[in-house]
């Protein structure tokens, strides 16, 4: 894949909605959007990795509603990494 092969040589930063790349990367940034108390919109990002990331690819697989289906196939993708 291409983005793997640029990996190899410098360092590549992926934003992605699909569960099929965001598996793929050797480290994993959750973007997220909160609101203040305020009512102020603010964005933030944090590492996730272990469950955290196998639960956030299982949602962006089945979205809200996180089924065993999509934990295992999430699973299987970052195995398959």
């Amino acid at each position: 894949n291409l983005i793997g092969e640029m990996g190899k040589h410098m360092q590549v930063f992926a934003i992605t909605h699909l569960p099929q790349v965001a598996s793929k990367g050797t480290a994993h940034y959750l973007v997220y959007k909160e609101i203040t108390e305020h009512g102020e919109a603010r964005s933030n990002i944090k590492a996730i990795d272990g469950e955290a990331r196998v639960m956030e690819i299982a949602r962006m697989l089945s979205g809200a509603e996180l089924t065993p289906e999509a934990i295992a196939n999430a699973g299987v993708l970052l195995r398959n990494n």
